[in-house]
């Protein structure tokens, strides 16, 4: 009963297979092989327009080096207040952009809102040397609360950016959940909405770690190579990325693997929604249940196997937490099997129903 993180999980089959082929094998080193090329042909395939691919080891990098991208100086990333860039990647953009900074925003459910994001860009006044100025803006899809945003949200988020003509990055790390969850085309949720530059993750749903950074516009991707290799992410044996790419993306794969996520994810939530002993904190559409449980039935579920963790409340979720409540976060991925989700749920429903809470209530737990 693994619902920690879809970091968790193993590797698809046809994935790990799709290696070891390519391991009884020569090939040119660093991105010149006939897969590494088929693969980046296969991106403009999926994505219906001519794109500029570079494949790399980690999200991370795949989010830094997206923004150095776009760098100016004294320059300036709108994103949500929570997102992974701000929380999860230890000053990664700051680093590999010589200093940007990142300009958090708030929004419900994990999504920017975009008066608010107006507002925040329209602070840095156009020639003002002293502020700095604005030069991108970044969208989390999935959201760190699991969350989608919808093609008319991106499409809103977007049009802002271009009031001041900036560039609009996405970080896709469970881009496949999400695409699956909307049932639109890759297309739809970039380029024709308005998205510039994609972190295309493959890592979180079944590859062994693959990760790409997409270019719609491959005049875009000028200085992409020099930042890359300066990065240490130019990979010499990058046919092991294109490979899990290529099986990845092969007949449909990788949104085969997502569905199989979401739906694990989705049969939690449906019962969770019906339980007296437990509380969705809000809802999510894609492979991540955020839910409140009691404590001691959150110790039990452990002893009995599960593991997930205790997530810090998000900012505007007001979930009134009492004493003797916790919020945590249940993630499931591919490899989720159906039997361990309805042993997790069937442990839960075995709890008393919840006494009257009485406890005053406290704020959220702050994160580890």
């Amino acid at each position: 009963m693994i619902f920690a993180s879809d970091n968790w999980a193993g590797v698809a089959p046809a994935i790990l297979n799709a290696i070891a082929r390519e391991a009884d094998r020569y090939g040119n080193a660093y991105g010149e092989s006939p897969i590494d090329k088929a693969v980046e042909a296969r991106f403009s395939e999926i994505f219906e327009r001519e794109v500029a691919v570079f494949f790399l080891g980690t999200g991370s990098a795949a989010n830094a080096l997206a923004l150095a991208s776009v760098n100016k100086p004294g320059g300036a990333v709108f994103c949500h207040r929570d997102s992974h860039i701000v929380e999860d990647e230890c000053g990664g953009v700051e680093y590999l952009t010589g200093g940007a900074r990142l300009i958090g925003v708030d929004g419900a459910a994990g999504k920017i809102d975009p008066k608010r994001l107006r507002a925040a860009i329209a602070r840095f006044a156009p020639g003002f040397v002293h502020s700095g100025q604005p030069m991108a803006v970044s969208l989390t899809q999935m959201s760190e609360a699991g969350t989608v945003y919808s093609l008319e949200e991106i499409r809103t988020l977007t049009a802002v950016a271009r009031e001041r003509e900036l560039p609009v990055h996405m970080d896709g790390a469970r881009f496949a959940n999400a695409l699956v969850a909307l049932n639109v085309s890759p297309a739809e949720m970039t380029w024709k909405s308005g998205v510039d530059v994609l972190s295309f993750g493959g890592t979180k749903n079944g590859c062994m770690g693959a990760e790409a950074l997409v270019f719609f516009d491959p005049a875009m991707a000028r200085d992409a190579p020099f930042l890359r290799k300066r990065a240490g992410q130019l990979f010499s044996k990058s046919r092991f990325i294109a490979a899990q790419f290529d099986a990845y993306l092969k007949d449909g794969l990788w949104l085969e693997l997502a569905r199989h996520g979401n739906a694990m994810a989705e049969r939690l939530r449906a019962e969770l929604t019906a339980m007296a002993a437990a509380r969705l904190a809000w809802p999510t559409q894609g492979n991540e249940v955020f839910a409140v449980l009691r404590e001691d039935d959150a110790a039990r579920l452990r002893q009995s196997g599960a593991v997930f963790y205790d997530w810090a409340e998000p900012q505007g979720a007001e979930l009134k937490l009492h004493d003797t409540e916790s919020l945590v976060r249940l993630v499931t991925s591919f490899a989720t099997r159906a039997d361990d989700v309805e042993r997790f749920l069937a442990d839960l429903r075995s709890a008393e129903a919840p006494e009257s809470l009485s406890a005053p209530v406290r704020p959220g737990r702050v994160r580890d």
